[in-house]
């Protein structure tokens, strides 16, 4: 299967998520990367059954202009009502300052995340996303998310220990705050298409977690309908 890979911004280096997805290619993928967000052209979209994004919006670290053109996102709606599959991965749900029409076909943007910390990633919810994945703990950034379509489907949540001191939550939130449970996979449709969301995958070592690649491998063969 080609697929289509979106990455590489300032806090989030396209090196992570191409070594993350290299061990996916022994199941017969293949990943054509774009790190320059300029390089996004719509008339490519129809080469792939399955789009990656796992990116900011900033064209590359060194230069923060929009990628997220109203035309591209437009482009991305149209590619995913007409059948297409998109897979947004942690930092694709990083939200722009114009970036709504995207984020509503996604289902949700990031709002915020403490420090590193240990996450658990498990199962709530039997589906063809979900199968065969086991719980698994990482240390990560735990994503909290603003929902922002009613109609997603949330597979697997997230939970984060409280860390620091609660006289601290509210001066301190980066460095103290309380347990968190989150959505951390969830999917929804929209025309003929698929959209899966995945939060995890700040560090190398959570893509390369077994159940994670199981994860991936399950996302992408759903949102491509195989």
């Amino acid at each position: 299967m080609k697929v289509l890979v979106i990455c590489h911004d300032h806090y989030h280096p396209g090196k992570v998520v191409i070594d993350g997805l290299s061990p996916l290619k022994e199941k017969g993928y293949t990943f054509d990367i774009i790190e320059n967000g300029l390089d996004v052209k719509p008339e490519m979209f129809k080469n792939y059954p399955v789009i990656i994004i796992s990116k900011c919006d900033e064209a590359t670290p060194d230069n923060q202009i929009s990628w997220e053109t109203p035309e591209l996102q437009q482009a991305f709606i149209d590619f995913v009502e007409g059948g297409g599959g998109l897979l947004a991965i942690h930092c694709g749900l990083v939200a722009g300052e114009n970036t709504q029409k995207l984020h509503g076909l996604i289902g949700s943007k990031f709002k915020w995340h403490p420090m590193d910390i240990q996450t658990t990633v498990e199962t709530i919810k039997a589906h063809p996303v979900t199968e065969g994945v086991g719980q698994f703990i990482e240390l990560d950034e735990h994503y909290y998310l603003e929902m922002l379509a009613n109609d997603v489907d949330i597979l697997m949540a997230s939970y984060s220990p409280a860390q620091g001191v609660e006289e601290k939550y509210e001066t301190e939130p980066y460095t103290n705050c309380p347990a968190k449970i989150e959505p951390s996979c969830y999917v929804r449709t929209q025309g003929k298409g698929r959209v899966c969301v995945l939060t995890p995958g700040h560090h190398l070592k959570v893509w390369h977690n077994p159940n994670f690649q199981r994860l991936l491998d399950n996302s992408l063969r759903w949102c491509s309908g195989v």
